[in-house]
């Protein structure tokens, strides 16, 4: 098994936090895991990325010019990304940030209403957790209790009081994501 991730928005939305916690998971699971950032000087508000990949083998290279998966939280990112989803594979978005939706009929699309279901819990952070929490519906590569158990080791213990409402958010995700049909 292996799953070759992009995950691509603004800074600030959570990117490369996202991609870290799915990194730790797979690692608590005993996966082989690559995790390769990418930001322009502006973390916050520009746009950010991040490609990690999980497998059961060992993996020889970082690099990847196609994936298995898409997480876009953003119309820069769709316009990019959208093309490099290998035929058969799986994108992911928020229509928050998205102008024009995807077009592709090659590939699943799915779409999270991520952004309005952190606000209505009262916890605009969780954003990206309630994204992960769609993907961990999907890709069943780790589970919520590997996400939970990463962050306890990651976190710093001032910060374990966050789990709770964290595990929130990647429930939530679950429940809400929707294939999108292809017209």
């Amino acid at each position: 098994m292996t799953e070759e991730i992009i995950i691509s928005g603004f800074g600030g939305q959570g990117v490369l936090s996202m991609g870290k916690i799915i990194a730790y998971s797979a690692l608590m699971k005993g996966l082989e895991v690559s995790w390769m950032p990418a930001y322009g000087p502006e973390q916050r508000g520009g746009t950010a990325n991040v490609t990690v990949i999980v497998s059961t083998e060992r993996i020889s290279s970082p690099i990847l010019s196609t994936f298995d998966t898409a997480i876009i939280l953003n119309q820069p990112s769709l316009d990019k990304f959208e093309p490099l989803i290998k035929p058969g594979g799986t994108l992911i978005y928020d229509g928050y940030g998205i102008s024009h939706p995807p077009t592709r009929k090659d590939i699943s699309i799915y779409e999270i209403a991520a952004m309005d279901a952190a606000a209505e819990m009262g916890n605009p952070k969780g954003f990206n957790m309630v994204v992960l929490g769609g993907l961990l519906k999907l890709r069943q590569f780790i589970s919520v209790e590997h996400v939970l158990k990463a962050l306890r080791k990651t976190l710093p213990e001032r910060h374990h009081h966050l789990i709770p409402a964290n595990e929130e958010a990647l429930r939530r995700g679950m429940e809400i994501i929707r294939e999108r049909q292809n017209d």
